[in-house]
């Protein structure tokens, strides 16, 4: 057996059948070049569900009409309904709903149970292997209750369960104490003399006996912190890895960082009092703050006003630490109205481009790896961008906390110069916060 795109194939090269439900289409638009070798049947239902979303803003609105056009193409080299054969050797159909063969006890209004009927039928009246391709984990459960195959769309994981997600740190015991005086009597010491191969950027803690030596990778080197934002804004690291956010928060040369960890590690503050402190130095023009607007639990429905009056009740993180930090919110509300801090949805940053800008994306684990590339690749020059989130908070039905953009970008991007994270390992919030946190 051999993986191609994350899909499955034996090496006999019998084609399989792939349904590709709505879900997987909307996450990725390049989807549905994904199935080299193999046939690919769209279900008529998802072809109705796709022009739903056609006008939507952001990535779903885009992914939509690109698949509405590519199937509009295909029209001109072939026929839907008997499939359209790609460069690849793939082929694309569209398949008329069969609601004889739903099960009696299924809605027929329903999406799912229109391809489950789809998938029925060509169970029935196909020698090839069907498969259910979805990123909705409710649909893949019922499809396994039917005993209809049904797969997730793993192209863009790159990290399974079995592993571990990149914490930017390392530690280990330092056999050779010479590399210890080395490292604090010359500031530095060389990666290969502590026979360790680092990430760019990444924090090392070694210990030695009693004695203990804390740096961050630089040009094959571990070097001593800087800690510039400590003595610039007056923040105190209250562990270790909060330290090692400043550090990473603080440097010019690392245009893009990533922090990850719980509710109350102080990643939001941290990185608000950074991008404060640089536009008081006149490093930054302008300081941009946008989530995706994915609610906990119910939804509130539409929101008056106009775009910062919508985007305030998204921003109360963001506030909370601003008064926390400076007792009230003059400040804050004076460079709003100034237009030097800007909130914005992150639906609205296609297009735009951020010069001299700190850009801070919260809540980024409920983005996909689509949304935070099209803000990455927004930034400019002078700019930096920070991607915060919480992998085991996921707020969105068709991502976990191996599919979400912001792991994707950490793993993807952590043997790159220009990049740098950590993982925030304890809460600072209260007492409380941490116990409910570790118990509940």
């Amino acid at each position: 057996m051999y993986i191609n795109h994350g899909f499955v194939m034996s090496k006999s090269n019998k084609r399989k059948i792939f349904i590709v439900d709505t879900s997987v289409l909307l996450y990725d638009m390049n989807s549905i070049h994904s199935f080299p070798e193999n046939d690919v049947v769209l279900p008529l239902i998802v072809l109705d569900e796709i022009d739903r979303f056609k006008e939507k803003p952001g990535i779903l609105g885009e992914s939509a009409r690109y698949i509405n056009r590519f199937l509009d193409d295909l029209r001109g080299k072939g026929s839907l309904h008997d499939g359209v054969v790609l460069e690849n050797n793939q082929s694309i159909r569209v398949e008329t709903s069969h609601p004889e063969k739903v099960p009696n006890s299924l809605d027929l209004r329903s999406g799912d149970n229109e391809i489950v009927g789809v998938a029925m039928h060509l169970i029935a009246s196909q020698d090839s292997e069907v498969v259910v391709i979805t990123k909705d984990i409710n649909f893949r459960v019922k499809c396994d209750a039917l005993k209809i195959k049904s797969e997730d769309y793993y192209k863009d994981r790159i990290i399974t369960e079995d592993d571990s997600i990149y914490s930017g740190q390392r530690k280990i015991e330092i056999f050779s104490p010479d590399a210890v005086n080395e490292f604090y009597e010359k500031g530095s010491v060389l990666c290969k003399d502590l026979d360790i191969d680092l990430n760019p950027n990444e924090f090392f803690v070694g210990k030695h006996n009693k004695n203990s030596m804390i740096g961050v990778e630089k040009n094959g080197k571990i070097v001593h912190l800087e800690n510039r934002i400590e003595q610039m804004c007056s923040v105190n690291a209250r562990n270790k890895e909060q330290k090692f956010a400043l550090e990473l928060l603080s440097r010019s040369d690392i245009p893009l960082v990533t922090l990850t960890g719980k509710a109350g590690s102080g990643k939001t503050f941290l990185t608000l009092m950074a991008a404060l402190s640089g536009l008081q130095e006149k490093r930054y023009d302008r300081l941009v703050i946008t989530r995706t607007l994915q609610p906990v639990g119910k939804d509130i429905g539409y929101l008056p006003g106009d775009v910062n009056d919508k985007m305030d009740p998204w921003m109360g993180a963001i506030v909370d630490n601003v008064r926390h930090a400076f007792k009230d919110l003059t400040y804050f509300s004076l460079m709003r109205e100034k237009g030097i801090i800007e909130v914005t949805p992150l639906a609205f940053i296609r297009g735009r481009t951020f010069n001299n800008t700190f850009l801070i994306v919260d809540e980024a684990q409920n983005s996909t790896i689509h949304e935070l590339k099209t803000v990455i690749t927004r930034v400019g020059e002078g700019s930096k961008i920070v991607l915060l989130g919480d992998v085991e908070q996921i707020d969105t039905p068709y991502i976990d906390s191996f599919s979400n953009g912001l792991t994707i970008v950490i793993e993807k991007l952590k043997e790159e110069k220009l990049t740098g994270h950590i993982t925030l390992m304890k809460g600072e919030r209260s007492e409380l916060a941490t116990l409910a946190s570790k118990v509940i």
